[in-house]
């Protein structure tokens, strides 16, 4: 079991690992409310490595990586995650400017 202490790092390493073999490779989650720590968990049954944050501002960096997953597993290990972890929620709302009632 490995502790990655940078986030990019964990990111790099978790697509590379599930790449080499798709078919093994799990991800998972755990978050402990009564210490405020979220353990994110990839592992194919040889390599284990994990992310531990106490801050919530990585929720997001971590809702970034479940589009990098959710994209791989639905597109092959082949696809192109650049897509999937471009685009900020900030950057979706901004384009909504101008709908809605005129006052």
């Amino acid at each position: 079991m490995v502790y990655i202490t940078s986030w990019d790092e964990f990111v790099d390493r978790s697509v590379q690992l599930f790449r080499a073999d798709p078919e093994s490779t799990r991800y998972s989650m755990k978050y402990r409310h009564c210490d405020g720590k979220l353990v994110l968990k990839v592992t194919d049954n040889r390599e284990c490595l994990k992310f531990k944050t106490d801050q919530a501002q990585d929720a997001k960096k971590m809702e970034k990586l479940n589009n990098i997953f959710f994209t791989l597993m639905a597109r092959g290990p082949d696809a192109d995650v650049a897509e999937a972890a471009g685009k900020d929620p900030t950057e979706a709302q901004a384009t909504k400017k101008g709908r809605g009632r005129k006052q």
